[in-house]
């Protein structure tokens, strides 16, 4: 998930958690060596919520928070963990990089939590690991795909794809299914996430890209770059970007009559998409999904689909089922588990977990090992599901 917020001086108090520029430091000791014995796991198994539940980034949020509480009450309701119930704090980080590291700070401090699922995003996540590492507790986020976030991060975990990952399904699939020899690439570049997307695309496509150009977050008219591609020779416009800016791009690029393919990564994945292209505009649209409602699914998927409906009278997203997973993933490391320290340690060893974004198996940096979807719109509706491996 996953927006990424340039991680800029956010202010003297709040920053000292944090590196001096970019990314917070997956290099120096701020997730790894730690000399505290992490939180005793006792009558109850406790977890935080750090999410984005209002704020810029919302939408990820709270589609998380209520997959994420699904799954806790599915676990209670089952008899917890080693009979041990889940409790949970839940706090709003407010899709801000200090709130996030204010959040983490009082889970570790005040609640005592075991173990952290959120941030959605990367900018979030990496504002909120430091503190969590400190205090030998593992943070999972459900959505955070910048590459290097877990690098040399002992306690921070994903179940999601990274970054460059994406950039290589978009490649394969314009490629082998769209067939698109020529393409326009036209990127945030304001976000690291959409950055890094981009470079993996350029490097892993062998078509010609024949123009490339950029956006940032929080623009709004997207017209004058669309002119310029407008009576191009290209087969697909590729888009790396969050929903707030690409669902307007498909709106005045289908507005400017450019029909083509439009191509982009799990930060469409969003009914907030859907809305700011309208549903007409938004077809002949595909992108990255690590779960769809659609297509051929798994027994566990399909009762998490039905569950949700139940508590929601709504559809999960695919940020729904990556913090539900998360939580599980939480639960099944918490087996056994005296300590946050244990724990990390189980999670470290995860292998062939059965999550309703399918089989996960945690690398040496922890990130998942596990095969994207491509999503299909017509009318902003989902019409084809692709499985597509790099």
């Amino acid at each position: 998930m996953k927006k990424k917020f340039a991680l800029t001086f956010v202010s003297l108090a709040s920053v000292a958690l944090l590196a001096a520029c970019g990314e917070v430091s997956t290099t120096g000791n701020s997730g790894s060596s730690s000399a505290n014995a992490g939180t005793e796991v006792g009558k109850t198994l406790k977890v935080g919520f750090n999410f984005e539940e209002t704020g810029d980034v919302a939408s990820y949020g709270t589609a998380e928070q209520k997959g994420a509480q699904l799954a806790v009450d599915e676990i209670n309701k089952a008899g917890g963990v080693d009979g041990k119930q889940i409790e949970v704090t839940d706090k709003d980080n407010k899709s801000e990089l200090s709130e996030a590291a204010t959040v983490s700070t009082n889970l570790v401090t005040q609640a005592k939590v075991n173990a952290i699922v959120g941030p959605a995003t990367s900018g979030g996540t990496g504002a909120a690991v430091t503190n969590a590492a400190k205090a030998s507790v593992p943070l999972v986020t459900p959505s955070g795909t910048q590459d290097d976030l877990t690098k040399g991060q002992e306690y921070l975990f994903r179940a999601t794809f990274i970054d460059s990952f994406q950039g290589k399904i978009l490649s394969k699939y314009v490629t082998d299914n769209l067939k698109a020899k020529k393409v326009v690439l036209y990127y945030d570049n304001s976000s690291d996430y959409a950055k890094g997307m981009a470079k993996a695309f350029q490097e892993a496509y062998k078509g010609e890209i024949v123009a490339t150009e950029t956006f940032a977050s929080k623009d709004t008219d997207f017209q004058a770059a669309l002119t310029k591609f407008k009576d191009k020779d290209f087969d697909a416009l590729v888009v790396p970007g969050y929903y707030t800016e690409a669902g307007k791009i498909v709106n005045q690029a289908r507005g400017m009559g450019i029909d083509k393919p439009i191509v982009g990564g799990d930060g469409f994945n969003s009914e907030e998409f859907i809305a700011q292209a309208t549903p007409a505009a938004a077809t002949n649209v595909y992108y990255v999904s690590g779960y769809s409602t659609s297509g051929d699914m798994t027994e566990k998927a399909k009762k998490f689909l039905d569950a949700y409906k139940a508590k929601y009278n709504e559809e999960p997203s695919m940020f729904s089922a990556l913090a539900y997973d998360s939580v599980y993933m939480v639960a099944e490391a918490a087996k056994g588990a005296k300590t946050s320290v244990d724990i990390k340690d189980n999670l470290a060893k995860l292998k062939d977990f059965e999550g309703v974004t399918g089989s996960i198996t945690m690398d040496k940096d922890h990130n998942p090992v596990k095969s994207a979807l491509m999503l299909g719109l017509k009318d902003g509706k989902v019409v084809t599901v692709e499985t597509v491996k790099p």
